[in-house]
Formats: structure tokens, C-alpha cells, sequence
């Protein structure tokens, strides 16, 4: 049995809140999620706007600062974008390859290799999220995706990033649909994933944290964060209302706690 590591939830908190009401949303969080600081990891990843405000609004608390996305170079000729060397010493964390990004975006498992590559560099630890459109669930292809994605985004990159690296396993079809994975399903699924680091990271891999997203919220985070594979969440949504993250990680905080007796 694998020595279950902490639990890690992520609140990306996706293109809302202006400067101000992220600000307050961010002192709120900062208050209400210190008492499971002890047992569980804590980081919110706000719209690039307002980084640097939310980053010194956390410092010195239990909550860390991450970006929702970065490009692959250092700098250059890249109008609009935000480098990981730029994000380096204050955000801690940065999120790449979300469903949103790959489908909206466009952008590719060639372009998150890069990606993670960029931000190995700089130190950054990253959440790397994956996952198969309605489309591919229905049509039986799930493994086939997440073998391709995975493998795709590791592709050359260093073993030591074992240590800085999460995955987040996130079904395209619950992304903000209110229809969560069941749990028994995004188990199996996140073993998979860990079948794959394994190939990449051979026996770091127990060690490393694989996180579910896709419609968390306080009903289902229990029997979510129950199973053996899941190791955290990324947490759209429901990051958003600070009762509900909060909830959410008393929740994850009860069930890591419960592991440890």
C-alpha cells in the first residue's frame, strides 16, 4: 500500500472576480482555510491581472499563489503572454494544459511540453490536467486520451521533476456541467495516471499527487477524496464562494485525517 501523501486543493478561480472583489474573495479564503493548513496543501490560482496583489494579500499564510497558465519561452516576441521566469519567487504554482485552454486555445501536448519544460526551469510547481472530451468518454477512448496526453507532456522531461509535478484528472464532460465522475470511476481512471508517471518516474511515482476536477463541491467532496488514488482536487466553481472551498477542504482535511489513524 503507497504512503498516501498531502492532499493538495487548487481554486482556480478562471477568468472572475475583478482586482478588488479577488482581493476580498482572497482575505476571505485566508481566514477561513488556516485551520486544515496543517493537513492539507492550499493554493488558489487567480486570473493573471491580479497575481501580484493576491500573492502579497497571502503572504506570510498557509495559502499559496498560483497562475492559471504561462508560455514556454523565458521572453521574446510573445504579445500578451506571461512567462514561468516572470512568475518565479512569487507564485509558487502554475496550472497548465486545462481542458479550456486545450479546447478553446488550441493549444497542443507539443505546446504543454514545452510548457512544463519552461516551468521545471523556474521551479515552479506545476499542475499539469488532463482529461477526454464527452465525445471520447462515449466512445471508450478515455484510456486512449489520457495515454497520449500524458505521455505527450513527459515526453524528455527530467525524472527530478517528479517532485514539483501534479496531475489533475479532469473528465471535459463535468467541467462546470454539475455531473462530477462518479468516484469509482475518476479512481480508476487517476490509477491509470499513475501507471503512466510510473513509466516516467518509476517509483516516485506513489508519491505523487493526483487531484480530481470536475464539478467538486461540498456534497460529493467527501467520497471523492475517500478513494485511494485521489490525492486532492482542483476545484472550479466552488472556489469561487468562499463557504463552499472551505467546506471543501474540511472535508479533504477529515478524510486525510482519518488516514492517518
Amino acid at each position: 500500500m503507497r504512503a498516501v501523501p498531502r492532499p493538495l486543493l487548487a481554486g482556480n478561480w478562471k477568468m472572475h472576480f475583478t482586482v478588488p472583489e479577488g482581493l476580498r474573495h482572497a482575505l476571505r479564503l485566508r481566514e477561513d482555510l488556516e485551520p486544515y493548513a496543517a493537513v492539507i496543501d492550499l493554493v488558489v490560482l487567480p486570473p493573471a491581472v491580479m497575481l501580484w496583489e493576491v500573492a502579497n494579500a497571502l503572504r506570510g499564510s498557509p495559502v499559496a499563489v498560483g497562475a492559471q497558465n504561462a508560455g514556454w519561452a523565458d521572453e521574446g516576441p510573445f504579445t500578451g503572454e506571461i512567462s514561468p521566469r516572470m512568475l518565479a519567487g512569487w507564485c509558487e504554482y502554475l496550472l497548465i494544459g486545462h481542458s479550456e485552454r486545450r479546447q478553446l486555445f488550441r493549444e497542443t501536448d507539443e505546446e504543454l511540453n514545452r510548457k512544463l519544460g519552461a516551468a521545471f526551469r523556474h521551479d515552479l510547481k506545476v499542475i499539469l490536467a488532463v482529461g477526454e472530451t464527452l465525445e471520447e468518454y462515449e466512445a471508450g477512448r478515455t484510456a486512449e486520451v489520457i495515454t497520449r496526453q500524458v505521455n505527450a507532456a513527459l515526453y524528455g522531461v527530467d525524472p527530478a521533476g517528479a517532485s514539483v509535478l501534479s496531475v489533475a484528472y479532469e473528465p471535459v464532460w463535468a467541467i462546470g456541467t454539475g455531473k462530477a465522475a462518479t468516484p469509482d470511476y475518476a479512481n480508476r481512471t487517476m490509477g491509470l495516471i499513475r501507471e503512466l508517471l510510473g513509466k516516467h518516474f518509476g517509483e516516485r511515482a506513489q508519491e505523487m499527487r493526483i487531484l480530481y476536477g470536475g464539478s467538486v463541491t461540498p456534497a460529493n467532496a467527501r467520497s471523492l477524496m475517500s478513494e485511494p488514488e485521489i490525492d486532492g482536487a482542483l476545484v472550479g466553481g466552488a472556489s469561487l464562494k468562499a463557504p463552499d472551498f472551505t467546506q471543501i477542504a474540511q472535508h479533504t482535511a477529515e478524510v486525510a485525517l482519518s488516514r492517518q489513524r
